[in-house]
């Protein structure tokens, strides 16, 4: 069972969510950088899952998705990497 952080929640007074935190980036900015098929995908995908809690980084795409992108993104995770290892392996589709 997913616990993502309310929308209410997820941004500042700005629109920033908590995790792009080092960026002036909004979430709708953000949502339209991380579409399936934009030229910086995997960079945004990459962020996503370094600095969100994983049930929000769930709540904007799916396992199956992350799957997909493993093969380039894999190794750019930092510490976040071993736990997205894992869940690519052995968790169910999100």
């Amino acid at each position: 069972m997913l616990a993502p952080t309310p929308r209410e929640k997820l941004c500042d007074a700005q629109g920033r969510p908590y995790f792009l935190w080092d960026c002036d980036l909004t979430l709708d900015a953000f949502l339209q950088k991380l579409a399936p098929g934009g030229e910086e995908r995997d960079y945004w995908l990459c962020t996503l899952l370094r600095q969100a809690k994983p049930d929000d980084a769930l709540s904007f795409v799916t396992l199956d998705e992350i799957r997909e992108a493993w093969p380039r993104i894999g190794g750019r995770l930092g510490k976040a990497g071993a736990f997205w290892s894992w869940r690519v392996r052995y968790g169910a589709a999100a």
